[in-house]
C-alpha cells in the first residue's frame, strides 16, 4: 500500500491497481486542487477544502471517479466502504490488503461511544490536527482521539507547522521524520503501536 499526501484533508491510496481519494480540494479552494486518476473519491464535507472530485480523473475514462459523500454502506468495485455521520462530517473506514483504514475527514468534535463502535478496529487512522483555523479538532483534542482510537498508525492532515509539532508534543510521539509517501505491508505495521507518520505535502 503506498498513501501520499496532498495538503488539507486530501489522501491517494493506492493498494495494487486499486486508487482511492479522501477530501480532494475544489478549485476555488485556497489548497492546491491536485490531479490524479482514482476510482473512487470519498468526500466527508460539502466544504471547497473537501469536495473537489471533478478535478480528478477516473481510472478507465475522462469522467470524474465514483464519489461517496454521506453516511451509508457501499459496496464499489469488491470494496465495502462505510460512511459514518459525526456533526456535519462523514468519517469513512475501509479495508484494503486487510489493512483497516479510517479517514476523520473534517472532525470538529469528540468520537462518541457509538461511532467508536462504527470505526471499530483501525490500522491506519487518518487525524486532522489543525484546530479551529482549520475548522478542526485541536492538537489537544485530536491526541485524546487518537489514544481512544488506539490505530497502529496515525497519519496527521491539516496541520500547519505549529499544530503539528503541538500534536506531535501532546502525543508523546517524538522525534518523526517526515516521509514523501508511506510504502508498507501488513506485516510491517501489525506491531506497532500508535506510531505518527507525517507526509509531507505534494506541492
Amino acid at each position: 500500500m503506498i498513501i501520499t499526501y496532498y495538503g488539507a484533508s486530501c489522501f491517494k491510496v493506492q493498494s495494487g491497481d486499486i486508487v482511492v481519494a479522501f477530501n480532494p480540494p475544489a478549485k476555488d479552494s485556497s489548497f492546491k486542487s491536485p490531479r490524479f486518476q482514482t476510482d473512487i473519491a470519498l468526500i466527508s464535507s460539502s466544504g471547497k477544502d473537501y469536495n473537489g472530485a471533478e478535478n480528478l480523473a477516473g481510472k478507465n475514462s475522462n469522467e470524474i471517479p465514483f464519489v461517496i459523500d454521506g453516511a451509508g454502506e457501499y459496496e464499489v468495485g469488491g470494496m465495502h466502504i462505510k460512511g459514518i455521520a459525526a456533526e456535519g462530517n462523514t468519517i469513512y473506514v475501509l479495508s484494503l490488503e486487510n489493512i483497516n483504514l479510517c479517514h476523520l475527514g473534517a472532525l470538529n468534535g469528540d468520537v462518541n461511544a457509538d461511532i467508536m463502535e462504527k470505526i471499530g478496529n483501525s490500522d491506519v487512522v487518518f487525524m486532522p490536527v489543525g484546530g479551529e483555523t482549520m475548522g478542526v479538532v485541536d492538537y489537544e483534542k485530536a491526541s485524546g482521539i487518537a489514544a481512544k482510537i488506539a490505530a497502529k498508525v496515525i497519519i496527521p492532515s491539516q496541520y500547519e507547522e505549529k499544530s503539528l509539532k503541538q500534536f506531535i508534543k501532546e502525543f508523546g510521539a517524538g522525534d518523526v521524520e517526515p516521509l514523501d509517501k508511506f510504502t508498507f505491508k501488513k506485516k510491517d505495521i501489525i506491531d506497532r503501536k500508535g506510531e505518527v507518520v507525517i507526509l509531507k505535502p505534494v506541492v
